[in-house]
């Protein structure tokens, strides 16, 4: 007869709190453990045969990362939602040990309501939603780009018709009209500009590599390039819209020369 033990965690960023229920027996508090995939496959292993293990804990802030974690180890898991843990009346003092054994407790007795956990397919959808909503408006695209080409040593429109204004003498000695040099300029602003969408696409690739490196150790491949090419349509998009808002810019520029 298979002896099920019911695991609360009460999960952080960088530890965990641990707990066991036996089936018909006592609740026990484990300690604490690093929030790192050897150390939970370690617990795994400690706890014995894996098909007697049922592991909980309350959805938070780092979501799902240690459900996939644990799933890929052969053990079962579920997120519960916070909200619906019963608390007694009375109850305020809050720790991870008394966090961890309450979680235990409740999960044997079947007090605990679950929570969807969303596959690969529908994580990358989520974080696309997410870079999208964070994408920057065009407005703050444009200050993006004349930060970008301010660094380059590029001059605004206010800036060139001053400098032009203060070394005209010196343009008319090397024969040059003031619509050639406001040409130059502008073509100059033009060309500055639109090297700023390929130096944001080459960073967000590096970031995106760099966050895609970070999460290896979870057995989920499909997810993570899902994630990575989702981050990399939006940035793109958003290069490509910079070089549109420039090309807008620029043919304006040359109507009223």
């Amino acid at each position: 007869m298979k002896r099920i033990k019911f695991v609360g965690l009460d999960v952080h960023a960088e530890t965990i709190a641990v707990a066991v229920a036996e089936q018909d027996g006592e609740v026990r508090p484990l300690g604490v453990i690093p929030n790192r995939v050897e150390s939970i496959r370690k617990l795994v292993k400690k706890l014995g045969p894996v098909e007697q293990l049922r592991f909980c804990y309350e959805a938070g802030p780092t979501e799902y990362v240690l459900y996939w974690q644990l799933t890929a180890l052969g053990a079962k898991c579920e997120v519960v939602a916070p909200t619906l843990v019963p608390v007694k009346s009375g109850e305020r003092v809050k720790t991870d040990r008394r966090d961890a054994l309450k979680l235990a407790r409740n999960y044997r007795a079947g007090e605990l309501t679950p929570v969807w956990v969303p596959d690969a397919a529908h994580e990358a959808l989520r974080d696309l939603v997410r870079a999208r909503e964070a994408a920057p408006t065009r407005p703050e695209l444009a200050a993006l780009v004349g930060h970008v080409a301010l660094r380059g040593g590029q001059r605004g429109r206010d800036q060139g018709a001053a400098l032009q204004k203060a070394s005209g003498q010196e343009q008319g000695n090397h024969g040059n009209t003031e619509a050639e040099v406001r040409q130059d300029e502008l073509r100059q602003q033009r060309d500055g500009a639109l090297t700023a969408p390929a130096q944001i696409t080459t960073h967000a690739d590096h970031a995106v590599k760099g966050a895609v490196n970070q999460r290896a150790g979870i057995k989920t491949v499909a997810r993570e390039r899902l994630w990575s090419r989702a981050l990399r349509t939006v940035l793109r998009a958003a290069a490509v819209r910079i070089g549109d808002r420039f090309n807008v810019l620029w043919e304006g520029a040359e109507k009223r020369m």
